[in-house]
């Protein structure tokens, strides 16, 4: 069964900067779309990034564009996200996802396997 751990958020003044990670286990992550969603308290799960299987296709929010990227590493099963210039408005928890199909997107419901999540706080 593919499980999603991801780790690395925290709180963090505004404009600085969070990596995230997610690791993947359980099933062939060189395989899976990835993507990043988060999601405020009050509000709807957001799309934040997404990485195809191998890393060719990548595409962001509109909010995050800029800012944050999204990458991979298949050797060690692990997409990250790198925050920088992070503002009050990305308070959220974040959320990996994997899409066994290869292809991700920003809709969530193109993933199978979501992680628990980790908690990002941005202070202005």
């Amino acid at each position: 069964q593919v499980q999603l751990v991801e780790s690395g958020g925290g709180s963090v003044q505004a404009g600085g900067s969070l990596r995230l990670s997610c690791v993947s286990s359980g099933g062939p992550f060189y395989s899976f779309a990835m993507g990043w969603f988060r999601q405020a308290p009050g509000s709807g799960r957001e799309f934040v990034a997404a990485t195809s299987w191998c890393g060719d296709l990548i595409e962001y929010g509109d909010s995050v564009k800029g800012r944050f990227t999204i990458s991979r590493d298949n050797a060690k099963n692990t997409v990250y996200l790198q925050m920088t210039s992070l503002k009050a408005e990305d308070t959220a928890v974040y959320f990996c996802a994997a899409d066994r199909g290869g292809h991700g997107g920003s809709k969530d419901f193109q993933y199978d396997h979501w992680g628990q999540g980790t908690q990002v706080t941005v202070s202005s």
